[in-house]
């Protein structure tokens, strides 16, 4: 990809696809123009590399589209001295945004070589604040929380119970709920032994397949 093409691509898609579509958190925006998606994507499909739609990655995984992977980043409501602990490490497009973005970041992959993949990439960004982790997201990562911040680019029947246990007082998760095909983007927020649930939309990701989320 012509890299000057590339520039021109990633501006307009921030403008276009995602400031224009109401998310205005000025570092999301940054990093999201900063970011260059086109090495996230295989060469099949490289030419939409900043389309507005969701990509395949190989093994039945997708890269969301970038107005998705913006309103969950930004959704998170990060400063930038958080905790993170990602579900479902993919390509490491999203992986890639959350480290900018934070202090401190898990990812989880249950599948092998995406990770290896996504970890190869990022090893040559200049990303030295992200653990890789091979297994059961819905697990969560009991050893590595708590954490201030988690979001899931898997979709779950419901809130995974591990999940809100490693979460920290005020934390926030991020997450599609729902069925395998269909579910609504939501946002948990702990407050004490109160849990504050809010819808923020339509939304179709993969299913999370594990102990706490769908049967294989």
């Amino acid at each position: 990809m012509d890299l000057v093409n590339e520039g021109v691509l990633r501006r307009r898609m921030v403008e276009e696809q995602i400031r224009r579509r109401g998310i205005r958190d000025e570092r999301v925006l940054s990093v999201m123009e900063a970011v260059p998606r086109h090495l996230f994507i295989p060469e099949e499909v490289l030419h939409l590399a900043y389309a507005d739609e969701p990509l395949p990655i190989g093994e039945g995984q997708t890269i969301s589209q970038p107005y998705i992977v913006a309103e969950m980043t930004a959704a998170l409501r990060l400063s930038g001295t958080e905790k993170v602990l990602e579900i479902g490490t993919g390509s490491g497009y999203q992986t890639a945004i959350l480290a900018r973005l934070c202090r401190e970041l898990v990812t989880i992959e249950r599948i092998a070589s995406l990770s290896a993949a996504a970890r190869a990439r990022l090893a040559t960004m200049d990303t030295g604040n992200v653990t890789f982790i091979v297994g059961d997201g819905s697990l969560g990562s009991p050893g590595n929380g708590p954490f201030d911040r988690i979001l899931s680019a898997a979709a779950s029947p419901s809130v995974p119970a591990p999940w809100i246990s490693q979460l920290s007082e005020g934390g926030i998760i991020v997450l599609p709920v729902g069925g395998r095909y269909e579910q609504e983007l939501t946002r948990v927020t702990r407050l004490g032994d109160r849990i504050e649930t809010a819808v923020l939309g339509g939304c179709r990701f993969v299913p999370l397949v594990g102990m706490h989320g769908f049967p294989r």
